[in-house]
């Protein structure tokens, strides 16, 4: 019997943001920059685990590293979280059309005695 292969987590973006420890340490780097021994004070997890999602956040461009001495230093990189944020943007237009309809309602029906 044919399978699909299941897609990779490291596929794109919206494949590595689908793990919520992986969200954590972006919302972590969002901060600032960060050595993995600062990650895994800042998250509670061993090493090994935010090396993992680090790796593969970095391969699909959501963070950068930097080395300094013996030290690898991790950033957010925002250009990776464009396809992201332009999808998510779609919806926001929607909803941002929907809360205005519903202020409008409001608004008649604080009017109203």
């Amino acid at each position: 019997m044919d399978r699909m292969a299941r897609a990779a987590t490291t596929t794109d973006a919206f494949n590595a943001v689908a793990e919520p420890r992986r969200r954590e340490i972006l919302e972590v780097l969002a901060q600032g920059e960060r050595a993995v021994g600062d990650l895994t004070e800042a998250l509670g997890i061993a090493q090994p685990q935010v090396s993992k999602h680090l790796k593969v956040l970095h391969e699909v461009g959501l963070v950068a590293v930097r080395e300094d001495g013996r030290r690898r230093l991790y950033r957010l990189n925002g250009r990776g979280l464009r396809p992201i944020h332009d999808w998510v943007a779609r919806f926001e237009r929607h909803w941002e059309d929907r809360f205005g309809v519903l202020d409008a309602v409001l608004e008649e029906l604080q009017e109203e005695p």
